[in-house]
């Protein structure tokens, strides 16, 4: 999985985060060592949030792969329709198939990431 595309928009704000911090941290009417503390503080917290989001969502992108080829349900979201149903269940049996982490299906435009599905659990789908 490339970790830009998952997370290059954390990436992004936590660097502006970091110039903030760092800015702040020089001018004259703080601390003297306030660089030193807070420029350090905020990266971790940032590299903990990043670290965290990226392995919970590789973690869910496994785990929805893996049921997506073992012809379970899995739910994606759908933001192309904003008034009607926001999201729609994909099945392999529906003629969905999956490559390189993207669910595609030649009679439905639109293509999904892998990252942006759950597990689907529902009566109508029978495990």
């Amino acid at each position: 999985m490339n970790f830009l595309e998952l997370e290059g928009g954390n990436l992004a704000i936590a660097a502006f985060s970091l110039v903030v911090t760092a800015f702040v941290a020089t001018r004259p009417f703080v601390g003297k060592n306030a660089f030193k503390i807070w420029f350090p503080t905020v990266f971790l917290a940032w590299a903990f949030y990043i670290g965290t989001h990226y392995y919970m969502t590789t973690s869910r992108i496994q785990t929805v792969e893996t049921r997506f080829l073992d012809n379970k349900p899995i739910i994606c979201e759908s933001r192309a329709q904003r008034k009607v149903a926001q999201s729609i269940i994909i099945l392999k049996k529906l003629g969905w198939s999956l490559n390189n982490n993207i669910l595609s299906n030649p009679e439905y435009e639109r293509v999904f990431h892998t990252a942006r599905c759950l597990e689907h659990f529902d009566r109508e789908f029978p495990e």
